[in-house]
Parts: structure tokens; C-alpha cells; sequence
């Protein structure tokens, strides 16, 4: 299985990537796994203007890759799940990718076109909190569907 996580997020340097190396390590066993960070001259000019033209350069730059694979956007009115229901959204997928907003969220038109739209919690977090809180589940959802006893 493929998994790509694709967010909103300038790439830089910061305490979480030690976090995230380890999580995409223990992943490995189960799935090869992409992380791409976005963050293009169009999205930087959008966010000097308004939260709508921000939304809308983040569905303009991520929009061409819906329909590549299973589509999970996370979203704060998304589905709330557990970490069963977790693991059968990537049951029987060859390729699945997830996407997490910048700051102002996704455009409900971006949000439709994706095959599922989930919450990590009712919470609001930073996408560098919400990236470790789904990598944490995606080696979860890997451990229940493999019988490890990781998530006991």
C-alpha cells in the first residue's frame, strides 16, 4: 500500500520531525509512505489577502491530485471515528492519501470531491499536531489489521 500525506505547510525545520521520522519508520512495515508539504508562491500571495483566497489556492493546488488514489480530507466537520473504524478506511486500498489544511481550512468544493472526510477530534491543532496525530493512527490502523499487539 501507498500512503501520502499531503498537507498545507511551509517546510521547515522543527521539534516534531524526530517524532515524524520515527512514526513513518514503524509505518514502513506496513506501507510506503510519501509526505509532501505544499506551500507555493500562490498560497503565500493568498494568505496577504483574504481566508477565501486562501481556501481557494489551497483547492487550486490540490484539487489535480483528487482521483489519483482513496481521497481522506480531514476536516473539522468531518466524521468522528475511532481507531477501528480508522483501520477499515485503509482495509483492501492500494493507495490512499490524506489532506491536511492550512490555516483558513478546505473550500466545501474540495471537501466533496474527496472519497471520505474525517476529524482527528473536535478539537481545533496545528497541521504539525494533526500530522503526528495521524501518523500515530495510521501505524495503529496498521497494527489492528495485522494483529499486532501495538494497539492493545
Amino acid at each position: 500500500m501507498t500512503i501520502s500525506l499531503v498537507s498545507i505547510a511551509k517546510k521547515e525545520r522543527s521539534l516534531y520531525d524526530p517524532l515524524y521520522q520515527e512514526q513513518i519508520k514503524m509505518i514502513s512495515r506496513f506501507a510506503k509512505l510519501e509526505d509532501m508539504e505544499l506551500f507555493p508562491k500562490e498560497i503565500v500571495k493568498a494568505h496577504t489577502i483574504s481566508a477565501e483566497a486562501s481556501k481557494s489556492a489551497y483547492t487550486k493546488v490540490l484539487e489535480p491530485m483528487i482521483g489519483k488514489s482513496y481521497s481522506i480530507a480531514l476536516h473539522p466537520d468531518g466524521k468522528k471515528i475511532d481507531s477501528l473504524a480508522f483501520s477499515k478506511l485503509l482495509c483492501d486500498k492500494i493507495a490512499v492519501q490524506f489532506f491536511i489544511g492550512g490555516a483558513y481550512g478546505f473550500e466545501e468544493s474540495f471537501v466533496a470531491k474527496c472519497d471520505s472526510v474525517i476529524s482527528l477530534s473536535e478539537m481545533t491543532m496545528s497541521h504539525k499536531i494533526a500530522k503526528a496525530v495521524l501518523l500515530e493512527q495510521i501505524y495503529r490502523a496498521f497494527s489492528l489489521l495485522n494483529n499486532h499487539p501495538y494497539h492493545k
